[in-house]
């Protein structure tokens, strides 16, 4: 078992833009009116942020708030940043455009369709030269991003940012990748002690997980990374619980959020 400071969150999801609002909806069901309908990082400067899919702009977002929460200076930080599946609207842009007419690619779509373009663009914006890595796992995309923030942190680097995001899929691939809206979040994870800021306790075991039923799991259930749900449900409510991730076939996370 390993335990590390929760620094600071961001968050990002359709109809409720920040942490504020999410943990809200969690303890009283409320949603907020007349709510941001994308994310506009003020990172990336105005041009940039008209090129950017909605991925990047995603990820960049609860990226800075995490940061901005947790005090720490963009630039200074490793990152992680997980994906089930990058950006779909893209990739089917990509296919259709390739069986059409192979020639009319867009070098920008081309740009943005890579796996690790939101951690291209952070690092960029951020002016940030710290290692910033890329993955995916699935529907345990959260919980090994979790678990490589944790690797680092272990190996002695201090605080990691985690980065979390999925979008909404379309064309074919949306009847075989399904993900709807747009949802996103990010940890700045700690070893060092936080005084009154929650600490995670993390336990990699055999076992299945049980389907989540919280006002986020439900409201957001058809977006691929809702499995990370049940933890930001756990720390909106703002006391001590335990919370089951899946991690793989066969494999969880056990997160003990102490308050």
């Amino acid at each position: 078992m390993h335990e590390f400071t929760l620094k600071g969150l961001g968050w990002w999801s359709s109809g409720l833009p920040d942490w504020a609002s999410a943990s809200a909806f969690v303890r009283t069901g409320e949603v907020p009116e007349d709510a941001r309908r994308k994310p506009a990082p003020e990172l990336l400067a105005p041009n940039e942020r008209r090129r950017a899919p909605d991925t990047v702009a995603l990820a960049l977002q609860v990226a800075l708030d995490a940061c901005a929460t947790a005090g720490e200076d963009p630039a200074q930080l490793s990152s992680v940043f997980t994906s089930t599946h990058g950006d779909l609207a893209i990739t089917d842009y990509m296919c259709q455009t390739l069986v059409d007419d192979p020639g009319a690619i867009s070098p920008t779509k081309f740009h943005n369709s890579v796996h690790n373009a939101a951690a291209g663009y952070w690092t960029i914006g951020a002016g940030c030269m710290a290692p910033a890595t890329a993955i995916s796992g699935y529907q345990a995309s959260f919980a090994e991003g979790l678990l490589e923030t944790i690797g680092q942190l272990v190996d002695g680097t201090d605080p990691v940012l985690l980065v979390a995001y999925d979008a909404q899929s379309t064309g074919p691939l949306a009847e075989i990748s399904r993900s709807e809206d747009l949802l996103g979040a990010a940890l700045v994870l700690s070893r060092t002690d936080g005084g009154e800021a929650p600490r995670l306790r993390i336990t990699r075991e055999r076992g299945d997980v049980p389907v989540a039923d919280g006002p986020l799991s439900a409201r957001h259930a058809g977006n691929a990374m809702a499995p990370m749900l049940p933890l930001f449900e756990q720390l909106a409510r703002g006391v001590s619980g335990t919370v089951l991730l899946e991690a793989g076939p066969g494999w969880r996370l056990r997160v003990e959020v102490v308050a």
